[in-house]
């Protein structure tokens, strides 16, 4: 089951760029930056209400995240639920006819179990479920 909006992810071009706009512009305050080399990005978190903004930096030109910002420039990459059942999620999602592009979820930033649904199968969305990892 859906829980919430967990975050909104946004590729930038530099992660340094994109904290310092966050942090002097808005005033927010970035609570952590992390790599995470299974997907070739470098991501920062800043919490907002309930729900996290997450900035993507490509650490590799092959990445997703560096093709994206190439095709469409710097923005909105992703929308991240969290779920308390992200197998049941996944399992919802492909019976409903919609394309995944991860039918088991992956280790993700913020010690986080992840999946993906392709944005040609939700509306132009990428589409992310994501659940804390059971200790």
């Amino acid at each position: 089951m859906i829980e919430q909006i967990d975050h909104i992810g946004i590729a930038v071009k530099s992660l340094e760029d994109g904290i310092r706009y966050y942090e002097k512009t808005l005033g927010l305050h970035c609570e952590a930056v992390e790599e995470v080399a299974s997907q070739k990005v470098r991501t920062a978190f800043f919490h907002v209400g309930e729900v996290h903004l997450e900035l993507l930096e490509a650490t590799d030109p092959e990445s997703p995240i560096a093709k994206f910002v190439e095709k469409n420039g710097e923005g909105i990459h992703h929308i991240a639920f969290r779920t308390n059942n992200i197998a049941g999620q996944l399992k919802q999602a492909a019976e409903a006819g919609t394309r995944l592009i991860h039918e088991v979820p992956f280790e993700g930033a913020a010690n986080k179990l992840v999946a993906f649904l392709h944005p040609k199968s939700t509306h132009g969305v990428l589409t992310e479920f994501c659940a804390e990892k059971k200790a």
